[in-house]
């Protein structure tokens, strides 16, 4: 087998100890031309992403990358969207068979930690491929609040106070990580769970709009953009506090008007 050809096979390692096939998937989520962000705070978890429509004549409202798995879970996809709905529709089958066993919903970690295995799989069987995608999970757990985890395509799945995925992952991780550094009076890389105690839902917000705002050097009209959140704070309408939703353009402008009165 000569060295080039260690690509052709998923199960295969090449002499350097690399699953060239694995790594192809995380180059499908770098190249999708998306990014995706999310930040979590005191009281809230906001996930943001860019919304593009390809041609005049499609339905803007059949586009999405953010997707409802549980009342009160949902996530954002970043890389092939047929991919994602797969690993989607598999996620609530799962949260589903939960719920179904244990009688009470399924938490984020439990979420996530079962899809990260199941991804892990599609890297280890020559049956199927693994696929190109990034999802970022988000969801109130009960005892712990707010929480966002991000799996990848190896099977690898890690919580964040806020990260991102996608087109420029590494400048939005560093935008995010100064922004965290300057918290709590410039505490934050000191105790970065404290300083994420210190974000209010409308600052969770503010966050994730600068972050996207800042990698594409771009303000963005509201129908260019998607929030998702989840929040059990005061400000949140009582009727869907602690749910997942989707803002609607109305909500994401009066967001987007605030963050550039702030600038």
């Amino acid at each position: 087998m000569s060295r080039t050809s260690y690509d052709r096979f998923l199960t295969v390692f090449s002499p350097e100890g690399r699953l060239y096939q694995v790594e192809y998937a995380f180059k499908a989520i770098s190249g999708s031309g998306h990014t995706a962000i999310a930040v979590r705070g005191k009281d809230t978890a906001v996930v943001i992403t860019q919304k593009k429509v390809p041609d005049k004549l499609l339905d803007s409202s059949t586009i999405t990358h953010l997707f409802s798995i549980t009342p009160t879970i949902g996530c954002v996809m970043t890389g092939l969207i047929a991919d994602a709905r797969a690993q989607v529709m598999r996620a609530r089958s799962e949260a589903a068979d939960f719920r179904y066993k244990y009688g009470y919903e399924i938490t984020p970690d439990a979420l996530a930690r079962r899809m990260a295995n199941i991804n892990q799989v599609y890297t280890q069987r020559a049956g199927m491929r693994p696929l190109g995608i990034a999802m970022i999970l988000i969801g109130i757990d009960p005892e712990f609040g707010p929480q966002c985890f991000k799996l990848d395509p190896a099977g690898y799945f890690v919580g964040y106070h806020a990260t991102a995925a996608g087109q420029k992952q590494q400048e939005a991780m560093n935008h995010l990580e100064k922004k965290w550094k300057k918290l709590d009076s410039g505490r934050g890389a000191d105790d970065a769970v404290k300083a994420g105690k210190t974000l209010s839902r409308a600052e969770v917000i503010e966050l994730a709009i600068e972050a996207i705002s800042t990698v594409h050097a771009t303000d963005f009209k509201p129908d260019e953009v998607e929030i998702g959140i989840v929040s059990d704070g005061d400000e949140e309408n009582p009727k869907t506090r602690g749910q997942w939703r989707v803002m609607d353009t109305e909500e994401i402008e009066r967001h987007l008007l605030a963050y550039a009165e702030k600038d």
